[in-house]
């Protein structure tokens, strides 16, 4: 328009950001700033949430029974009772239980990595009539609840023929009842350790057995020194769960054992539980102790452990 003074309408700018109603919207950079923030917050409620029953457990321990029975209850000890922990030592073998779940747990987790790694080696790398079918069956298996497979195993342990005074039909003594054989041959070999152990020795490469076969190693030497080393992580993932589960079971070794040289430290925890009250502050530090290898196995393993299942493809 003639006359019209241009220095009145300044150009448009193009900026980073473009003009809405509101003002300017948010840059990638900025929106992914916020992404990320926000997530960092879920993940910081969530971690409180999964820390405070452990703390809680802590100060429990050393809780005093009036700071125990006080209402409303208090989250710091107003007296803090250090001797709970070794009178709750003294009030039980746990020596000999923690021994005894160390074994248990050490065996497990030792005969789990050696035949799962073997069998998920040869699902995996050997082709045999029927191979798809064993597959099926174990991963059938993953779908059974542990507590219905209770009762057909202890009646398998009772009824051992030619053990505890028992004949060849199986009967007239106690079988494997209160013995090494009742807490370490049942459930030493998982089906979920064979199906992550097939998972990894898929994703190798096929070059390397093909290899080591034109050299003459045989198929046990190509598993042991050439597969093996490759899958360390899946090592240590079915290794933490193999000793978690083992260090942690409290049905079985109940069912199987009855003298206290046999019982796990997860047995022996119930010394303080009675019918008619429950000595808490010792509870809590026995589960305190009995808590603790777990928690270092896991801070050592946790890299290790994380990439297990990450490579697995399992959520």
């Amino acid at each position: 328009m003639a006359g019209t003074d241009l220095a009145a309408y300044p150009p448009r700018t193009t900026s980073g950001a473009a003009r809405t109603s509101g003002g300017f919207a948010r840059t990638p950079a900025a929106r992914r700033r916020l992404e990320r923030g926000a997530l960092y917050t879920a993940l910081t409620i969530i971690a409180v949430v999964m820390v405070v029953p452990f703390v809680w457990m802590i100060l429990t321990s050393l809780k005093s029974p009036q700071d125990i029975a006080a209402s409303p209850p208090t989250f710091l000890p107003t007296e803090w009772a250090w001797g709970n922990y070794t009178e709750a030592l003294a009030a039980a073998p746990f020596l000999t239980y923690a021994r005894n779940s160390l074994v248990i747990a050490v065996s497990h987790t030792a005969i789990n990595l050696v035949i799962a790694s073997m069998a998920g080696y040869a699902l995996a790398r050997l082709r045999f009539r029927g191979s798809e079918l064993v597959f099926i069956g174990f991963v059938a298996a993953l779908m059974i609840p542990t507590y219905t497979k209770i009762i057909p195993e202890f009646l398998i342990v009772r009824f051992m023929p030619l053990f505890g005074g028992n004949d060849i039909l199986g009967q007239g003594g106690t079988g494997w009842l209160d013995t090494w054989w009742a807490l370490i041959v049942p459930g030493a070999v998982t089906p979920f350790a064979v199906f992550l152990f097939r998972q990894f020795y898929l994703d190798l490469p096929v070059e390397l057995e093909e290899a080591a076969r034109l050299d003459g190693v045989s198929e046990l030497g190509i598993w042991a020194r050439i597969m093996t080393p490759l899958v360390k992580p899946a090592f240590i993932t079915v290794g933490l769960l193999t000793f978690e589960s083992s260090w942690n079971n409290f049905l079985w070794p109940l069912l199987v054992t009855r003298s206290d040289s046999m019982r796990v430290i997860q047995v022996g925890l119930s010394v303080f539980r009675t019918e008619n009250d429950t000595q808490w502050a010792f509870l809590m530090a026995g589960t305190t102790l009995a808590t603790l290898p777990m928690v270092v196995l896991f801070l050592l393993g946790q890299k290790y452990f994380v990439r297990g299942f990450a490579n697995a493809g399992i959520k």
